[in-house]
């Protein structure tokens, strides 16, 4: 990675941006105090949201941090399919006593505002989930001296990155909780997405660019794993969300180590796009049924997600976690960036000395 962008952050760590409220100034601010790159999430907020936010974690630290944009999406959802899927809801708007939400309330979550702003009040790093930008876009950030990020999940997707004029590449692997950065939903290749290990070393030989490593990751030794098959940091999202200083619902916290969760799914059921979340009721009894439909689906849900956090039934949230959720720590995210610190410096050690952390063959 580019010394100037490495410079950033001293400890090759960074938080992942949880839209949804989890990502909230005071978890950004910790991880970016502790040595790592801290992130914002503009995801579902408005132009105004996201600029308050960043006020606020202004204020918390003086050290560089991202923030995360959604780029706006193609229209290409079946009108009659989200009909239907909505019928299919109304038993669960009754049980929880709210109405469903107008899947036509957006398309764009206010991307071009959003771009505005932070070309008018620059940050350090502004990375983009849900395809690559323009060049435009891209060289307009620059002109204001901020570095770009794009999340992949194919070569072919890190190629789109490298031809947009992104500074680096996200490589998100398939273990990874929330959706999956996508640059086009096509149904069809549901369940085909590629292991991490395996991504990073295709993006490697596809781009020339450096890799940040995206999925399933909790551990220090992970991260090791990771900058030793080609990466040049590592972003979590799952092992900062149950931290003290995560805005994730108390419920969603309990559950990623809550042994009534026991696996994860990648689903289109509360948005209808593919995420991974733990399988609880909600996702079992209408994720087969859930129609390519983002965002219209993610409104037509919201309602029915937020009335049942208030009702504290974990059976009919979003609980969006990676392949790594029992591995959770509730640690401070300052202390829990130092605790990956060492265990990376732990596994570099022993990987130098032709071992393996706790004991194995040298």
């Amino acid at each position: 990675m580019s010394s100037a962008l490495t410079d950033l952050f001293p400890l090759p760590i960074v938080q992942a941006p949880m839209a949804g409220g989890v990502s909230v100034p005071q978890l950004a601010a910790a991880v970016c105090e502790a040595g790592g790159l801290g992130f914002l999430a503009a995801g579902y907020k408005t132009a105004d949201g996201m600029y308050e936010e960043i006020k606020q974690l202004r204020s918390l630290t003086g050290r560089p941090f991202g923030v995360n944009l959604f780029m706006p999406q193609p229209e290409y959802a079946d009108p009659a399919a989200v009909d239907v899927y909505a019928h299919q809801l109304a038993g669960e708007a009754t049980w929880y006593e709210a109405e469903l939400g107008d899947p036509d309330s957006g398309r764009d979550d206010g991307y071009e505002t959003k771009l505005a702003v932070l070309r008018d009040n620059p940050v350090p790093v502004v990375s983009f989930h849900f395809g690559a930008p323009s060049r435009e876009v891209v060289d307009g950030l620059h002109r204001v001296g901020t570095f770009v990020l794009v999340t992949a999940t194919t070569p072919d997707e890190a190629r789109a990155v490298e031809r947009a004029g992104a500074d680096a590449v996200i490589a998100q692997g398939v273990e990874a909780g929330g959706h999956q950065g996508t640059h086009r939903d096509i149904p069809e290749t549901d369940g085909s997405g590629i292991g991490l290990l395996s991504l990073v070393a295709q993006i490697r030989e596809a781009v020339n660019l450096p890799i940040i490593a995206a999925g399933g990751i909790m551990r220090g030794g992970q991260i090791a794993a990771v900058l030793a098959a080609g990466a040049s940091a590592a972003q979590l999202g799952t092992a900062f969300l149950a931290t003290p200083e995560s805005g994730a619902n108390a419920l969603h916290k309990q559950a990623l180590t809550n042994p009534l969760f026991v696996r994860t799914e990648l689903t289109r059921a509360f948005s209808g796009r593919p995420a991974r979340g733990l399988v609880n009721r909600f996702l079992r009894e209408h994720g087969p049924y859930a129609p390519a439909a983002y965002p219209e689906i993610h409104h037509l849900t919201s309602p029915l997600r937020k009335a049942a956090a208030k009702a504290g039934d974990a059976q009919g949230m979003a609980l969006w976690a990676g392949q790594g959720h029992r591995m959770a720590r509730e640690l401070p995210a300052g202390q829990l960036v130092e605790v990956l610190a060492g265990e990376l410096a732990a596994a570099r050690t022993a990987l130098s000395g032709g071992g393996i952390p706790g004991g194995g063959l040298r």
